[in-house]
């Protein structure tokens, strides 16, 4: 099973990037997640006929928020895999995550802007880093999961 993840997309409607991505590197995904700050939910069509899940985040709209979950667990294979936006700031972060589920094999965060993927205690965090182009962050990134009898996760560089 192959998933596509993305975060912090921070647009109002679809731009050209997004669909080059949903379109080029997640175009044989099994499900796509986003773990927010999609921002408008004009962005959702561009999803359209794909398997998203999506949590909502802090730069969210109200129409975004009574829609989409805080956060969520989903069942991907063998795997349990926990979908959150996230908050706070710096290495924090990742704590307060794992204690925001239980019995989970992989959380999928994002609100940093920072790709992540590394283990700790057993669970893989990932965290795609962002579609949109910050000075810290130069291109953007996003992240393939792939699950067979583990989970690995893999950055890509936009």
């Amino acid at each position: 099973m192959k998933i596509g993840v993305m975060s912090d997309t921070h647009l109002t409607v679809p731009s050209d990037k997004l669909i080059e991505v949903i379109e080029g590197h997640f175009q044989d995904m099994d499900m796509i997640f986003h773990a927010c700050d999609i921002v408008g939910e004009e962005v959702l069509k561009a999803f359209s006929g794909r398997d998203l899940r999506a949590v909502s985040g802090n730069m969210d709209s109200a129409a975004l928020k009574d829609i989409l979950p805080h956060k969520q667990v989903i069942e991907a294979g063998k795997f349990r895999v926990g979908l959150i936006h996230g908050a706070g700031a710096g290495a924090c972060i990742e704590d307060k995550l794992m204690g925001e589920f239980e019995d989970v094999d992989c959380i999928v965060y994002g609100h940093t802007h920072s790709p992540a993927n590394h283990l700790v205690d057993g669970v893989l965090l990932f965290n795609p880093g962002a579609l949109v182009d910050r000075w810290y962050e130069k291109g953007g990134s996003v992240g393939i999961l792939e699950l067979n009898d583990t989970i690995k996760g893999t950055i890509i560089k936009l």
